[in-house]
C-alpha cells in the first residue's frame, strides 16, 4: 500500500463549553490538518495522486466552512448574541474538538472520491488528534 499526506492550515475560534479548564472560554488555534490518501498501486503518472487535488478539494471545503469560523457546539448560550451581531459561526452536534474536526475532515475527502485512511489535526505543535476508519 502507498500513502502520501497532504498538510492544510487554517485557523478557526472555539470552546469547549464543558472542559474543566481554560478550553471552556472562547480561543483560537492556528492549525495544521494532515491528510493521508493510500491506493494499492501508483498510477500511470507514478503516483498515489497529485498532491495539488488533494489541496484543492481540502482548501476548498475549508476555506468555505471551516477556515476563520467560530466553531461552536448547537447549544452553546452564545449563538442568540452571535446571531444578533451578524457573526459568522458553525454549529456542530459534537463538541468541536480537534478530534471531531478531524472527522468532519475525513468525511468530506472520502465523500470527494479519495481513499483517505487519515486525518491528522495539530492543534499545537506538540498536540495533535487522528480520525481513521480502521
Amino acid at each position: 500500500m502507498f500513502t502520501i499526506t497532504k498538510d492544510i492550515y487554517f485557523c478557526y475560534g472555539h470552546r469547549l463549553m464543558a472542559h474543566p479548564g481554560k478550553c471552556r472560554h472562547l480561543h483560537g488555534h492556528s492549525v495544521k490538518a494532515a491528510i493521508t490518501v493510500a491506493a494499492p498501486a501508483l498510477n500511470a503518472q507514478g503516483m498515489v495522486c497529485d498532491f495539488a487535488d488533494i489541496s484543492g478539494m481540502a482548501a476548498r471545503y475549508i476555506d468555505a466552512v471551516l477556515d476563520h469560523n467560530l466553531l461552536l457546539h448547537r447549544d452553546d448560550p452564545l449563538v442568540p448574541a452571535l446571531q444578533q451581531g451578524n457573526e459568522r459561526f458553525l454549529l456542530l452536534d459534537e463538541h468541536p474538538t480537534a478530534e471531531y474536526l478531524a472527522q468532519l475532515i475525513f468525511a468530506e475527502v472520502k465523500a470527494q472520491g479519495f481513499n483517505v485512511i487519515r486525518v491528522t489535526l495539530w492543534e499545537t505543535a506538540s498536540a495533535s488528534a487522528s480520525y481513521s476508519e480502521s
